[in-house]
C-alpha cells in the first residue's frame, strides 16, 4: 500500500501540473492562437518525429559530454582545494573571502570574457560549467574535512603515515559522502547553466536546439525540447542520488 501511494502521489502532482498547463494554453489560445502550439498535446505530438530524427540524439550526446567534462574539471579542482581548505586554517583564512566573493558571481556573467579569452566553441562552455560546479564541490569537501573524526588523523600520524597516505587513505574515504553530495548539487547547477551556455556560438547541444526551434518557429518542438531537458535532468539527478545513497549504505 505504501509503495502504491509513493507512486501515485508523484503521478498525481504531474497530472495536476499537466492539467494546469493545458488549461493555461487553452485560455491563452483564445487571445493568441499561436499559444496552441505550446500545449501539452502539441508537445507530445512533436516527440515522435523529434526522436525519429537522429540529429536530436547528436544534441543530447554533445550536451551530456559537456556536462561530464565540466563536472570532471570541477571535481579535479574543487576536491583538492576543499581538502586544503579543511586541513589548513591559514589557507582557509587567506582564501575564504575570495572564494565567497567568486561564488556569488553568476557564472553566466563570465560569458563575454570566456569567449574573448577562449574563443567560440566548446572551451568557453566547459569553463562556465566547471566554474558553476566548482563551489558546491569545494564547500562540501571542506565541510567534510572539518567534520572528520580527528582521532583518525591522530591514528594516521601515530602510524607514521605520510601526508599523501593520510589524504588518500584517511581523508578521502572519510569525506566521500560529502564529495558525492557536492557533486550532486553541482550536477543540478551545471544542468541549469548548460542551456544558456550552449547559446554561446556553438553549433550543437540542447541549448542550441532551443534557439534553433525558436528561429524555425517550431514551438511544439521547443516545448518538447523543454520537456526532454527536464526529463534528462531528472534522470541524471536520480542517478547521482542513488550513487550517494548506495555509498552511505556501504559506509
Amino acid at each position: 500500500m505504501d509503495r502504491l501511494r509513493s507512486l501515485l502521489l508523484p503521478l498525481s502532482g504531474l497530472a495536476a501540473a499537466a492539467l494546469l498547463w493545458a488549461a493555461g494554453t487553452a485560455w491563452l489560445a483564445g487571445v493568441s492562437p499561436i499559444a496552441a502550439a505550446f500545449s501539452p498535446l502539441a508537445a507530445l505530438r512533436a516527440f515522435e518525429p523529434l526522436f525519429g530524427d537522429s540529429y536530436i540524439w547528436t544534441h543530447i550526446g554533445v550536451s551530456l559530454k559537456r556536462v561530464a567534462v565540466g563536472l570532471a574539471a570541477a571535481l579535479a579542482v574543487g576536491v583538492p582545494l576543499g581538502i586544503l581548505t579543511g586541513v589548513s586554517r591559514r589557507f582557509a583564512s587567506a582564501t575564504g573571502t575570495l572564494f565567497q566573493f567568486l561564488r556569488m558571481v553568476s557564472p553566466l556573467s563570465w560569458m563575454p570574457l570566456a569567449v574573448m579569452a577562449l574563443g567560440v566553441g566548446d572551451a568557453p562552455v566547459f569553463f562556465l560549467l566547471a566554474f558553476a560546479a566548482l563551489w558546491p564541490i569545494l564547500l562540501n569537501t571542506a565541510a567534510g574535512v572539518a567534520q572528520l573524526d580527528r582521532n583518525w588523523l591522530t591514528l594516521a600520524r601515530s602510524l607514521s603515515a605520510t601526508r599523501r597516505e593520510t589524504v588518500l587513505r584517511v581523508i578521502v574515504p572519510g569525506i566521500t559522502a560529502h564529495i558525492l553530495t557536492g557533486a550532486r548539487l553541482a550536477i543540478g547547477i551545471i544542468w541549469i547553466i548548460l542551456v544558456p551556455a550552449e547559446m554561446l556560438g556553438v553549433s550543437a547541444g540542447l541549448g542550441y536546439f532551443i534557439l534553433d526551434t525558436r528561429d524555425r518557429l517550431a514551438y511544439a518542438e521547443l516545448m518538447a525540447a523543454i520537456l526532454l531537458i527536464g526529463f534528462l535532468g531528472f534522470l541524471i539527478d536520480y542517478g547521482a542520488r542513488r550513487l550517494h545513497d548506495r555509498w552511505l549504505h556501504q559506509a
